[in-house]
Order: structure tokens, then sequence, then C-alpha cells
């Protein structure tokens, strides 16, 4: 963590500097959390959230006011959520961000959500796509009417790959109107509208009005009501290409998603043209990457989906070196791409058919890469590793998907069985393998201090030094620096400054002395 000078340095400096180092860092989102001693200043860099600064209680009401007349909030309200936005330079670069206030307890919570316009702006070339996958994608946005969707949970990186496809089909010939809420990108040529729904332009109505606006193209930024599904459906059999989100997991729970939402299914075997389904992975620093032993449970995965027998896998060095944070920089998509085929059409149109024929319709026929196959993929090509496909990815629910056998249809009933019944004992090992494992991990990784007459945390905690610059009973790292906006001195030492002497006195001053009393279990 560092610490600003709020003594010496102004409130606008210091909250213009916040901007520019998250910027530079690469960051997402500024979190500005209030707590009971002031507000913890931290930062989203590569999906995980991590401490930045800490502002002092007598300083947050000045830092709060200052975002909100930066992003156009009301100053006097705060009460009820705000939401705003800041465009301007920042340093050396132009910055677009969405500003989002909300009243908590401890007071008003802000969040800035850096947007990053450059993935987008590359193409769909660089959005990861595998090989197979990229060239169904090309397939999809070539047909003229249907509608694409691309599914994910929040922040998996669904309007990225949307801008790119539009970018694409951004041409002089073509009328491309979009619906969202909020626009996140200005994108020339394009007719954006800004949904708002206090004055009832919502997405269904706002659609209404564009099928008379002679559009090829309909971006809707989420489909998220009934009425919104059936409206984009119908746009798209009526020579319409849609493309829109929603909040699924995969290709089959999309498809079960829109049948409860009661889309009629005729309309929605003819409309159909294909599902992206996708999630974001950190990527493993090039720097800094180690190759291990594959573990049994690793082993046993790549095995029921890819078919592969691995000995050794890259992971991340998670001491990291300069280049990276914690052995990772950056993220690349993982990526699940159903295009709909006859057969497909042919069982969405049939009302009789159950949840696990449409899956092996849909995984059986070897023509999906399961989202678990691509992240594995991945690994194996050194991009990321186990452990974040594992975090991102419920492997239990994946792996079932990814043992589909191709062709089933060409299999005996007696085949069929026999293979059913090798994939449930696979599938029932890998399950005890993984359990296994886990609590492995916990036993090595945890200890335990029972304090036995201590009445509360503070009783065993230590005292802090009376010549640590500690502010509002914070208690700084040993390598923070108080930073000067002004005139850039540092007003305390740093780790490269102190002796090994001055070093190994603040570290002991720190560790607290442990009663007799306490019963140390291992």
């Amino acid at each position: 963590m560092v610490a600003f000078d709020f003594v010496k340095s102004p409130i606008t400096k210091i909250v213009d500097a916040i901007i520019i180092e998250s910027s530079k860092s690469g960051a997402s989102d500024i979190h500005f959390d209030p707590r009971e001693n002031g507000m913890m200043v931290r930062r989203r860099i590569d999906g995980e959230l991590m401490d930045y600064t800490f502002i002092p209680k007598v300083y947050e009401r000045n830092l709060t006011t200052r975002l909100k007349l930066m992003s156009g909030m009301n100053i006097t309200e705060s009460r009820l959520p705000q939401d705003g936005a800041i465009k301007g330079k920042f340093g050396e670069k132009d910055l677009d961000m969405r500003v989002s206030c909300l009243p908590t307890n401890e007071g008003e919570k802000i969040v800035i959500r850096i947007l990053d316009y450059s993935k987008s702006l590359d193409g769909i070339e660089e959005l990861g796509f595998n090989d197979e996958n990229f060239v169904k994608l090309k397939n999809m946005i070539a047909v003229p009417n249907g509608i694409i969707l691309i599914t994910g949970a929040t922040g998996s990186g669904k309007s990225t790959t949307s801008y790119s496809i539009l970018q694409v089909l951004n041409k002089e010939e073509t009328n491309v109107i979009t619906v969202e809420d909020p626009i996140e990108m200005n994108i020339e040529g394009l007719n954006q509208v800004q949904v708002n729904s206090e004055i009832g332009l919502d997405f269904a109505t706002v659609l209404r009005s564009i099928l008379r606006q002679d559009p090829n193209v309909i971006l809707i930024g989420e489909i998220r009501d009934s009425e919104t599904a059936k409206i984009a459906v119908r746009a798209s059999i009526t020579g319409h290409l849609v493309i829109s989100t929603i909040h699924t997991n995969n290709s089959l729970s999309t498809i079960e998603r829109l049948l409860d939402m009661d889309v009629e299914r005729y309309l929605l075997s003819t409309a159909l043209t294909g599902i992206i389904s996708q999630r974001l992975a950190k990527t493993v620093c090039q720097h800094c990457k180690i190759t291990r032993k594959a573990s049994p449970y690793e082993k046993k995965v790549f095995k029921l989906a890819l078919n592969k027998d691995i000995d050794e896998i890259i992971d991340a060095n998670h001491d990291g070196c300069e280049h990276c944070n914690k052995g990772y920089r950056g993220r690349i998509a993982i990526q699940e791409v159903l295009e709909i085929d006859d057969f497909i059409r042919a069982a969405l149109n049939n009302p009789e058919i159950d949840k696990e024929e449409l899956k092996e319709l849909v995984y059986g026929s070897g023509n999906v890469i399961t989202l678990l196959q691509d992240g594995l993929r991945k690994i194996l090509d050194g991009s990321t590793t186990f452990e974040e496909i594992y975090r991102i990815i419920e492997i239990d629910n994946d792996i079932n998907d990814s043992c589909y056998i191709s062709d089933t249809s060409k299999l005996s009933e007696d085949e069929r069985l026999k293979i059913e019944e090798e994939r449930s004992r696979e599938l029932s090992e890998l399950k005890k393998m993984r359990e296994v494992s886990n609590a492995n991990v916990a036993t090595s990784t945890t200890s335990i201090v029972q304090p036995t007459d201590a009445k509360n945390v503070s009783d065993i905690l230590p005292v802090v030094p009376s010549n640590l610059n500690a502010t509002n009973n914070v208690v700084p790292n040993v390598d923070q620096v108080v930073i000067n906006i002004d005139n850039n001195e540092s007003d305390n030492k740093s780790v490269s400054d102190i002796t090994p002497i001055e070093t190994e006195d603040i570290v002991n001053s720190l560790i607290p002395e442990v009663p007799n009393n306490l019963e140390i279990k291992e």
C-alpha cells in the first residue's frame, strides 16, 4: 500500500494521482470503500481486488465530494444511489470512466470503472478464439438474419466481444442501431440509443421503434425479460441480424433460459444462429512462469476432457516479478461456441425432447468445444494455469459435457449403456480425487491458534510502536511510503532507506508476545 500526504497535497491532486496510477497499472475498477476509521481504496487488476491506499476519516468527505463533482453527480444528495461519468485527460492518457455512488451505513461507496476499448478496436482476431471457434464465429456473423447471443457472468468480456463483432459489421452499406444501458463505447457510424427506464424508454419500447428505422444490424445491450426476448427473436426472423447478451453459464442453459422466457419454440428454432459463452482467465506471466508435475486430479481431468496424458504443466510463480502481479499479467478469454445446425433446430421445435436428449445432441455431436476443453487447451499452450481454470469453471458440471462421445447415434443401445457406465465410474473417481486433493490443501495450509483466556482478538494483537506513522489506527506496511504530490519528497523512509538493524527493530516491535496460556495446534 501507499500513503499520501494530505497535509501538503490538495485533495484534487490526490484524486488525479489515484486515477492515473490505477490506469497505468491496468486496473479495470477503483473502489472507494467507507470504513469506520476512514476510506479504503482498492483496485481491481486482472479481475482481483487489491488494497491500494487508505484515506483518513477527516478527508473522506472532501474526496467523495471531489469525485461526485467530477462525475456530474448531485453533491447535496447522499441518501440515494447516483450514476455519473468522467471523461478527460489524466496524465498523458484520455480516459473514459463510469462512476457509481451507493450510500452505505459507513458512508458513500464510490466505484469508478475505467473503460478500455483497446481489445474491441483490435478486432475479432485478438479475442482469443481457437481456430475451430473462429471459423464458427465468421460463419455466424456472415448470416444476414438471425440472433447471436453472447453469454457469461458480469465482467466476462461480453461487451468487448459484442463491440468487436460490430466493428466487422460497421460498413457503409449497413445500418447498425444499438440499444444499450449504458452506452459503453461511442463508435463512429453507429446509431446508439441510451435506455432511460424512468421515462418509459426501456429495451422493449426502443426495439419497437427501431424496427421502423430500416436497420440491418441491431445490438441489444442485454435481454433481461420475456418481452425483450420475444421482440428480439421476432426481429431476427424479419431480415435483421440481432446481437445481444444474456446472463447464463453455457450454450445449453441459454436455450433453456429462452424457453423459460416463453419464447415460442418454432420462432427460436428459426431465429437462433449461434451462442458464444465465455469467461475471463488471468494470463500467466511469460517472464517468471514455472513448470511443475501435474497432480493425479489434474491428470484425470485432462484425460477425461481432452483424452490427453500429461506429466507436467505450466504454473504461475506466486512470488511474481517486476513484469506481473503474483505471477499473472492480463487476461484471456475462454470460449464455447455453438453454431446451430439443422439437427438442433429440429430438436428445438420438438416440445417433447427432454434436457438430457438436448444436451447429448449439443455436446455429443463433437462440434462443440466446451469451456473446460478450451481452458485446458490454453493451459497446454502456456496461456493460463489450471488454478485459474478451476476458479472460473465448474469442472464437476462441465466435465460431464466434455465427456460425451461423438456420433453416439451410430452406436447400439448396449454400447451406449457401456459408455454411460464407464463415464459415470470415471466421474465418480474424479470427484473422490478432488475431495482428497482439497482436504490435503486445507491440512497443509491451515494452522489454528486458540487463546484459552483471551476475551477478544485485541488481547493478542501487537501494540503499535509510537514512532511509526500510523493514521487513524491503521498500521502501514513496512514498505509503505508517504507520498507528497507537490514536491515528490518522501516523509517516511522506504525499505531501501532503512538499515538492517532498523528494519529488524521495526519488525520485532510488530511481533506480539505470545501469552503462556495459549494452546497452539498444528
